[in-house]
């Protein structure tokens, strides 16, 4: 039964934190964020969130992450106020390379794709 509670808490945060994003935080660097996953602890005292962003540049990303280092404490104190918890976990973020990666895998098979054809 813990696990279903668990899911839902997950699911819960990964929908709270996207609309954080989108309608509280100002900040330009965290614009283009999407959350793609949460993970919660057992003990429901940490949740690490997954995100991707849209630019492959390495300093869009550094910038990114810093940006939501920065928003970590409101985004926190948010998800207090619409969640009925009792008590909010620790915030980590961590970049989700998981769509870069099936970028990389469909450009690959494109090319060979068009490899075949000319063939």
């Amino acid at each position: 039964m813990a696990h279903y509670r668990q899911g839902r808490l997950e699911q819960e945060i990964q929908r709270e934190v996207n609309d954080i994003l989108l309608k509280r935080v100002r900040d330009p660097r965290v614009q283009d964020v999407t959350v793609t996953g949460v993970v919660v602890t057992g003990d429901y005292q940490q949740a690490t969130i997954y995100y991707s962003i849209l630019s492959d540049k390495a300093s869009d990303g550094e910038k990114t992450a810093q940006g939501l280092t920065k928003a970590t404490g409101l985004i926190r104190s948010e998800l207090g106020s619409r969640l009925n918890i009792f008590k909010v976990p620790e915030l980590t973020f961590e970049r989700d390379e998981s769509v870069q990666y099936g970028s990389r895998i469909d450009q690959l098979l494109n090319k060979l794709h068009r490899e075949d054809s000319n063939l």
